[in-house]
């Protein structure tokens, strides 16, 4: 599939040599043209020397017949602008969008938007490394509150049905890793010793996740 992208910088530059090498057609747009200097000798797209917003440059980089759009300057409002141009007046069925700022990250979501908070996703990287048996956060969910963490199933829980893992309001059961092979569970799974459980929780909650899996089956 053809890709634009919007920004040379480090991320786009790194993002069109992951692409290129999975053989998708890209064009790369950035105002100054020293910014191709990041990307590969041998890059065989093309490069658009222009304002990422700005129409001519996104039509001589091919949007109209592209795939999909990453907007990955360094400021926020040329990567929300030319997300938005991009999806709504070209109809680009992917778009996507490097968000310095998580509150506008979940404004423009809500737009239709996919955005990647970069504070909020470096925070959580952070918070892996720095409480890695407290909060293995996967995955964090628009501010934070919500996130997707992984458990070794504890001793207490083999035998017992996974959707027994789900309360209301506090936490659901995501998937099921069995030797390397996550399963969506339903009524009939059962936990396995060995398994690895995928649970979306209350972030503040996440800490004590283990302990609440044990007492599955009882009352809380």
């Amino acid at each position: 599939m053809h890709v634009v992208i919007a920004g040379s910088g480090r991320v786009g530059s790194e993002l069109a040599t992951n692409l290129e090498r999975l053989g998708h057609s890209l064009a790369v747009i950035d105002r100054a043209p020293e910014a191709f200097d990041r990307l590969r000798p041998d890059f065989k797209g093309k490069t658009v020397v222009g304002f990422v917003f700005d129409r001519d440059a996104l039509e001589e980089a091919g949007i109209k017949e592209a795939a999909a759009f990453a907007a990955v300057t360094s400021g926020d409002n040329s990567n929300i602008v030319s997300a938005r141009v991009a999806k709504e007046h070209y109809r680009v069925p992917n778009v996507v969008a490097r968000i310095y700022d998580p509150k506008r990250a979940q404004i423009y979501q809500r737009l239709g938007i996919q955005t990647v908070a970069t504070v909020r996703w470096t925070t959580d990287q952070m918070l892996r490394f720095i409480l890695p048996e407290d909060v293995p956060v996967e995955y964090t969910v628009d501010n934070g509150e919500v996130v997707v963490t992984t458990v070794s199933a504890p001793p207490e829980a083999v035998g017992k049905h996974a959707l027994d893992v789900d309360l209301d309001g506090h936490r659901r059961i995501v998937a099921v890793s069995r030797f390397g092979v996550p399963r969506v569970p339903d009524k009939e799974l059962t936990i396995q010793d060995g398994d690895i459980l995928h649970v979306s929780v209350v972030r503040k909650e996440a800490a004590d996740l283990k302990d609440a899996i044990k007492t599955i089956g009882r009352p809380e």
